[in-house]
């Protein structure tokens, strides 16, 4: 309820009371769900870094894997090769 400084004047202490009390309540409740508004917030940065953090080590595994491919790959071709040369060496 939006009131005007000369409607405010026409009060009694009475309904001034109940005007502060309501106004009271109203502020604790904003600011009851502002401790739960940073609270939803803290939790969603912490699900975006953990995302990250999961990202940047299956980047990390990915290299990891390209290499240990890489080294079966030339490993298998070594062993092509002294196979060759064996059969023909025979």
């Amino acid at each position: 309820m939006k009131m005007d400084e000369k409607q405010l004047r026409r009060l009694r202490r009475m309904d001034l009371m109940e005007l502060l009390l309501s106004q009271a309540q109203e502020i604790e409740s904003l600011q009851e769900r502002v401790v739960e508004l940073e609270d939803k917030l803290k939790r969603r940065e912490i699900i975006v870094a953990e995302a990250g953090s999961i990202a940047e080590a299956a980047l990390k595994l990915n290299k990891v894997f390209e290499s240990a491919q890489a080294a079966a790959d030339q490993y298998l071709e070594n062993v092509g090769r002294l196979a060759d040369k064996a059969d023909l060496d025979n």
